[in-house]
């Protein structure tokens, strides 16, 4: 059961490193594939945005949302 919960835990943060490449590279937002991993990363994203702005132009909500898997994914290796 935890080794799927890992492995989701994976797939969702490759699936964030994927809408930042996204960002960067600006590909149309009707591309199926496009609009797939925006609704998949927003609700988060946008959860993290709210709470802590983007500073000087950069948004780090990606990267907060990845540390904070890294540590629940740390957190449940501990508690085996």
């Amino acid at each position: 059961m935890l080794g799927l919960l890992f492995s989701l835990i994976d797939v969702y943060s490759l699936i964030l490193l994927a809408a930042v490449l996204l960002s960067w590279v600006r590909l149309d937002s009707d591309n199926p594939l496009v609009r797939l991993i925006h609704q998949l990363t927003e609700p988060v994203l946008g959860r993290v945005r709210s709470v802590l702005p983007a500073a000087a132009g950069f948004d780090f909500s990606p990267m907060v949302v990845l540390i904070g898997l890294r540590l629940l994914k740390s957190l449940l290796l501990r508690l085996l």
